[in-house]
């Protein structure tokens, strides 16, 4: 039997209540000719029965089982079973629109200098309600590993599109804690190009219960393991040796639990500059995350980001400003809220009159 023209590659974990729809939803696409590869990452709620469902009435549907190990390894155990030229990612929990595949197949098609294809969406939340005012996808091409935060080479991930050869060249996926993806485009920038169409090509659900939104501590992770994995491309990109993730750095850094513990936990591998570095950029990534994500910072990240705000002298003058904006921002928003105590721990004194005024004008 021939490869298919795309294999659309789903992990699914205990995803009984979205399944269908999100299944329903690769089945519809005006482009045949594809597989669907469905990864049970050891599922303990209906979704096995389901799959055998879907297994039973399209020929198209693959269902792979295995024991429970996490999104990496079900991500990488799919590759290995991916066989098209063309591997589409998606999750259990959104709905693709019908001409999603085709759209961004005749992208690659046209242009083979680039190595992979995300777009825009449509944000709902648990319920399928619209959500508005979310970040929407820029230019990955403006990345930067540098700047503090990170410039990410940011394509949503359940919606990208992207050369099979290339995701396997670079080594797939590695263990980035709660950034898998960001790592992996980094590392596909060293293959190809990467492009944002303008098109919104689907419904990206966003809940409490994903993996950064879930809660603080999970922000926390993510705040760390994606300014890593910058630093790891930065160290690439000027000839050093790649940084070193462990399978068990994201449980590591989950049980340190605080943003200072949790950048100790790495602090080993790291020389003197790349810390200092860390300890800014996973600091004002966290307040990123914070900004749209159903979680606020504590009054230890307030502290600790206090004290790595010492480190601005290593960002650019208008890198300066963002960290600022981010500061005052976020600080201004907890006085709205009421939490005081946090606000004023953040923001240093010079910040106090911005971050006033921020809270007067909302």
């Amino acid at each position: 039997m021939s490869a298919p023209e795309i294999d659309v590659l789903i992990p699914v974990y205990n995803a009984a209540s979205t399944l269908d729809a999100a299944v329903a939803s690769m089945a519809g696409q005006t482009i045949s000719d594809i597989r669907i590869l469905v990864v049970d990452d050891g599922s303990t709620d209906e979704t096995p029965g389901l799959l055998a469902a879907w297994a039973a009435r399209d020929v198209r549907v693959q269902v792979l089982h295995k024991a429970n190990g996490g999104i990496v390894e079900a991500l990488n155990y799919g590759l290995a079973q991916c066989a098209a030229e063309f591997v589409a990612r998606f999750d259990a929990d959104d709905i693709a629109y019908p001409q999603r595949l085709r759209v961004q197949l005749d992208f690659l098609r046209a242009h083979p200098e680039h190595a992979a294809v995300g777009c825009d969406v449509d944000h709902i939340d648990e319920q399928g309600a619209p959500i508005e005012g979310l970040p929407r996808p820029g230019s990955p091409e403006s990345s930067d590993p540098l700047w503090f935060p990170a410039r990410e080479p940011y394509l949503i991930h359940p919606y990208v599109m992207m050369r099979r050869a290339a995701v396997i060249a670079v080594g797939g996926y590695r263990p980035s804690p709660n950034s898998e993806d960001s790592d992996l485009y980094w590392r596909l920038e060293e293959r190809g190009r990467l492009h944002n169409l303008p098109e919104r090509l689907g419904q990206y659900r966003m809940h409490g219960s994903s993996i950064s939104g879930a809660s603080i501590v999970n922000g926390r992770v993510m705040a760390v393991g994606s300014q890593l994995s910058a630093l790891s491309a930065a160290r690439r990109r000027s000839g050093r040796a790649d940084f070193a993730f462990a399978a068990t750095d994201a449980a590591a850094l989950k049980s340190a639990g605080c943003l200072a513990a949790m950048i100790e936990v790495v602090a080993g591998r790291l020389d003197a500059v790349e810390l200092r570095r860390l300890r800014l950029a996973a600091s004002i990534k966290l307040l990123e995350l914070a900004h749209y994500r159903p979680f606020e910072i504590e009054v230890q990240d307030a502290t600790f980001i206090r004290a790595a705000l010492a480190h601005s002298e290593m960002a650019t003058p208008e890198n300066r400003g963002h960290i600022r904006w981010h500061v005052t921002q976020t600080s201004a928003r907890l006085i709205r809220k009421g939490r005081l105590r946090e606000a004023l721990t953040l923001a240093p004194p010079g910040f106090l009159p911005r971050v006033a005024a921020r809270a007067l004008l909302g």
